[in-house]
C-alpha cells in the first residue's frame, strides 16, 4: 500500500521542527505518511500555497488560520486546526539604540518596568515626529497580538503611540540593521540572529507575556480533512511522536543540526539549539540566559487544540480591526479548532486527552490536575502579565473590559 502523502508548506522557524523531524527522523513514514515540505519565507505565501492547492497542509500562525476562515482581507475559506505545534517561542527584540534608552541589562525585562521605560520612549519620539516602529510577521499573527496586548496593557496606544508594520522573519534581523523598524516580534532563531549579528538586544520572552500562549499550528482547508480523515489521523500521530521525541534533552543537538540544514532553516545550529534548549542570549557577546518553558511543545497536552485559545486570538482581532464582537463570528473562529480531530487520532496512544474543549485562559499560577478521557493530565502556569483572564463564554464582557 502507497503511503498518504502531505506536501507541507512552512517558514523557517525553530517551531517548524515537528513536520521536519517527523519527515527526517522516520516518525510520518511509520504511521504510512510521506511528508514534502515546501519552504517559504512569508506567511501570505505559505497561506496562498495551502488555499490555491500547491500544498496539503501548513505549519501557520494560529490567527492566520482563524483570519483566512472570516474571511478576513480575502474571501472565507474554511480551515481547520487539529494539532497545535507549539506554545510561546517567541521574543520582542529591541535596536541597540532603544535597548539602551530603555536601560536593558545583560537579563530579560520586566514586563511593567520594561514597558514603562518603553513609553517614556515612545512618547518622546511622537513629540519629535518620529514615532517608534515595531516590525510583527503577520498582521493576524500571534506576535502581532502578543506585543499589542503588552503595549496596550503598559499604556502604550498600538497605532497612535508606535508604529507596527509587517516584516519577514529570516528579514527582520535586516530591518533592524538597516534602521527601518526599533524593534521587532518573530520567533526563534531570528531574534538570536539579530543579537549575535550585533544590531539587537532581547528585551522581553512572549511566555512573559502569554505564559502558554498558542503560537503555530497544523492548518488544513476543511474540505481536506473532511475527505481524508485517517490520513490526517496518522499525520496527527506522527507529529505527536515528534513532539515527544523534540522535548527529550538528549536529543537536542541532533534536532537542531537537521533544523539547521540550508533545506530548513539554514541558520547557525548554536542559535537553535539555545531556543530548543530554553536559554536566550539577551546582549551581543552575553552568556546565554535560561527562561524556563521558552518553548513549549508536548508536556502538558501542549499540542491539543483548545478553542478558548481561538476564542482569545477572536477577541483580539476584534479589537485591533476596530469590528464590535460578533457571536456568529466568534463561534466560527473557535470552531476552527479541532479537538475532535484531535482525540480521535490520538485515542488509545496513552496520550493525555482533555475530557474539555475549552478553558480559562490566564487563570492557573500553578500547576494543577485537569479532567482528562485517557492519561493523566496536569496543566501549568498560563498567566497574563497584566493578571487577566479570559473565560470564553463572556468573551465579549472580556472584549469590552479591555484598554
Amino acid at each position: 500500500m502507497s503511503a498518504e502523502a502531505f506536501r507541507i508548506g512552512f517558514v523557517p522557524l525553530v517551531d517548524a521542527a515537528l513536520p521536519i523531524l517527523a519527515h527526517e527522523l522516520g516518525f510520518a513514514a511509520r504511521e504510512g505518511v510521506a511528508i514534502d515540505l515546501v519552504r517559504d519565507v512569508t506567511w501570505a505565501t505559505v497561506r496562498d500555497r495551502l488555499l490555491y492547492g500547491h500544498t496539503d497542509a501548513a505549519h501557520l500562525v494560529a490567527p492566520l488560520a482563524i483570519a483566512t476562515t472570516l474571511g478576513r482581507d480575502r474571501p472565507a475559506v474554511p480551515l481547520v486546526v487539529p494539532f497545535v505545534l507549539g506554545l510561546n517561542g517567541n521574543a520582542v527584540t529591541f535596536s541597540t539604540a532603544l535597548g539602551a534608552a530603555c536601560r536593558l541589562g545583560d537579563a530579560l525585562g520586566d514586563p511593567i518596568a520594561l514597558g514603562a521605560a518603553l513609553k517614556t520612549v515612545a512618547t518622546e519620539r511622537v513629540a519629535a515626529g518620529r514615532p517608534l516602529r515595531f516590525g510583527v510577521v503577520h498582521r493576524y499573527s500571534s506576535h502581532n497580538y502578543m506585543l499589542r496586548y503588552w503595549l496596550a496593557g503598559v499604556g502604550i496606544r498600538p497605532d497612535d503611540d508606535v508604529e507596527i508594520v509587517v516584516t519577514s522573519p529570516t528579514f527582520a534581523a535586516d530591518a533592524l540593521a538597516a534602521g527601518e523598524v526599533d524593534g521587532i516580534c518573530v520567533g526563534e532563531p531570528w531574534n538570536s540572529i539579530a543579537v549575535d549579528r550585533g544590531v539587537g538586544r532581547i528585551g522581553l520572552a512572549t511566555a512573559q507575556i502569554w505564559r502558554r500562549g498558542v503560537e503555530k499550528v497544523l492548518a488544513l482547508k476543511a474540505e481536506t480533512a473532511a475527505a481524508r480523515p485517517e490520513a490526517v489521523a496518522a499525520l496527527l500521530r506522527a507529529l505527536h511522536a515528534a513532539a515527544a521525541h523534540f522535548v527529550a534533552p538528549d536529543t537536542a543537538a541532533e534536532s537542531a543540526a537537521i533544523l539547521a540544514r540550508p533545506a530548513y532553516l539554514d541558520a547557525p545550529v548554536d542559535a537553535i539549539l539555545r531556543a530548543i534548549t530554553d536559554r536566550i542570549r539577551v546582549v551581543p557577546g552575553g552568556e546565554p540566559v535560561h527562561y524556563p518553558d521558552f518553548m513549549f511543545q508536548y508536556r502538558e497536552a501542549a499540542n491539543f487544540p483548545w478553542r478558548s485559545q481561538a476564542a482569545w486570538l477572536y477577541t483580539q482581532m476584534q479589537r485591533w480591526d476596530r469590528r464590535p464582537f460578533d457571536p456568529a463570528e466568534a463561534a466560527a473562529a473557535a470552531g476552527t479548532f479541532r479537538p475532535d480531530l484531535y482525540r480521535a487520532a490520538l485515542a488509545g496512544s496513552g496520550a493525555p486527552l482533555p475530557g474539555a474543549s475549552a478553558k480559562l485562559e490566564g487563570a492557573l499560577g500553578a500547576p494543577i490536575g485537569a479532567g482528562s478521557t485517557q492519561g493523566r493530565l496536569v496543566l501549568g502556569s498560563d498567566r497574563f502579565f497584566d493578571g487577566r483572564a479570559f473565560d470564553p463564554d463572556d468573551a465579549q464582557g472580556y472584549l469590552a473590559a479591555l484598554p
